[in-house]
């Protein structure tokens, strides 16, 4: 059994890089374009630093078992190109993660944005290793397709 579930999914949107980056950095918008941010939109959320900087932590509270209990934090930026997460789930199982917004032009005006997550898989949740990566693989591919929406229109 793989001791880390790796997910990368991209998408092409038609707008420059540093608008795009510009617009991921702010945490807040993920509300906007999350699949997970958006089923509970009256879910108790907190804010520790200044979103759009290293350090800023953006936790969440729902009753919604679907999106639980948690925090991310930025952890690194590297300005126009990446965007790093440590994730923290506390409900409704603990475990922790990484997330990552790529991004890198793919032609003229056009941004590829690959968004990467990566968590440890522990037994017996690596039992269903196969079944939770397409679950996340579905999430994240309609979340990128929201943000290609918003940000194209």
């Amino acid at each position: 059994m793989a001791k880390e579930m790796i997910l990368e999914k991209s998408i092409v949107i038609s707008k420059p890089v540093q608008e795009v980056y510009d617009f991921l950095k702010i945490t807040r918008n993920q509300e906007t374009f999350s699949v997970w941010n958006m089923k509970d939109p009256n879910k108790a959320t907190t804010a520790t630093g200044t979103d759009g900087t290293e350090g800023f932590l953006y936790a969440w509270d729902s009753k919604n078992k679907s999106v639980g209990a948690g925090s991310q934090r930025i952890t690194r930026m590297v300005e126009g190109q990446r965007i790093d997460y440590a994730l923290v789930f506390e409900r409704p199982m603990k475990n922790t993660g990484t997330s990552s917004f790529i991004l890198e032009a793919a032609g003229a005006g056009q941004t590829r944005v690959t968004w990467d997550f990566r968590g440890p898989t522990k037994f017996p949740m690596s039992l269903f290793a196969g079944l939770i990566k397409k679950m996340l693989g579905k999430d994240i591919v309609q979340s990128l397709e929201n943000l290609k929406k918003n940000l194209e229109s």
